[in-house]
């Protein structure tokens, strides 16, 4: 038993420490998506005039907010790493894990290949949310700025302006779209990891974890985009309220846009951004992980 503990101290340190380099990769490939689809969603213009507007300013806009998104990200992944493992380890599996090619399980089970990491990822998002909230605050007002201003500007005028509890705008809203993420995203990651195995037995394992983080991203967002443009909306608005602004945004957003226009504002910016993304997360976690166990004695 005295050796259980450094190793888990171990662990958590390169969980923690892959989640921060993934996130600086994901941080910066995804951001000029995320700042296109936030010009969309709260301007509500068309792809050409959304695109327009940003080159207008310089193509440098297209990585305005990035430093909050990168700290905020760190902190995130750190803390969805880090939940997933732990409630992986307090609620393990009841069946031995899916070894396709290895003599291990060859077939996935739906309570627990899906249903559990999908409920495991909500959680994972809902606690992910509180850290979160306020980088999305800070990185939603910069994006939207077609001023000259920078996060660190954009966070002392909240501060001065509503204090602390300005930093926590659309709480209600952040909850909403982070639990069906990443709910979506773990479960459907297990599925794509299955499916591309089967589909190129020989890929190498690194190429399996790229590509499926990716598609997994995809998927996550799809489902989370009517969820995340009131969330943008609510966030975007210095005076909004911490609770209780999110579902008749919603319900504005629908009667004034409808469905397709509104709710799904910004979808294909999303998408496109959500792969290069999330695989350039994996992608990063994966090096990190790598250079940890090479360079840091056990």
């Amino acid at each position: 038993m005295a050796d259980e503990n450094p190793t888990t101290i171990r662990e958590v340190t390169k969980d923690v420490f892959s989640a921060f380099v993934g996130s600086v990769f994901n941080a910066y490939v995804g951001q000029p998506f995320d700042t296109f689809k936030v010009r969309q969603q709260t301007a509500g213009l068309s792809i050409p005039h959304t695109l327009k507007n940003i080159l207008s300013e310089s193509p440098a806009a297209f990585w305005k907010g990035v430093v909050p998104t990168t700290a905020g990200m760190m902190f995130e992944n750190a803390m969805a790493f880090g939940i997933n493992a732990h409630l992986k380890r307090t609620f393990p599996s009841t069946l031995p894990p899916v070894d396709i090619g290895h003599g291990g399980r060859s077939t996935l089970s739906f309570s627990e290949d899906i249903l559990r990491p999908m409920s495991m990822g909500f959680l994972t998002g809902f606690a992910s949310s509180f850290v979160l909230v306020s980088s999305e605050i800070i990185k939603t007002q910069t994006q939207i700025s077609t001023k000259k201003v920078s996060s660190l500007e954009i966070t002392k005028y909240i501060i001065n302006k509503r204090g602390v509890k300005g930093l926590f705008i659309g709480m209600d809203a952040q909850i909403m779209r982070d639990g069906p993420f990443y709910a979506v995203f773990f479960g459907s990651y297990e599925i794509f990891k299955y499916a591309i195995h089967h589909l190129s037995p020989s890929l190498p394992e690194d190429v399996n974890f790229f590509l499926s983080g990716g598609f997994a991203g995809m998927v996550g967002w799809a489902v989370a985009m009517p969820f995340d443009v009131p969330k943008t909306l609510v966030q975007s608005n210095p005076e909004g309220k911490v609770f209780g602004e999110y579902f008749p945004k919603m319900r504005e957003v629908v009667k004034t846009r409808g469905v397709a226009n509104g709710l799904y504002a910004g979808l294909v910016p999303t998408l496109l951004r959500a792969f290069p993304s999330n695989a350039a997360l994996f992608l990063g976690v994966e090096w990190a992980k790598k250079f940890f166990d090479e360079n840091v004695p056990k």
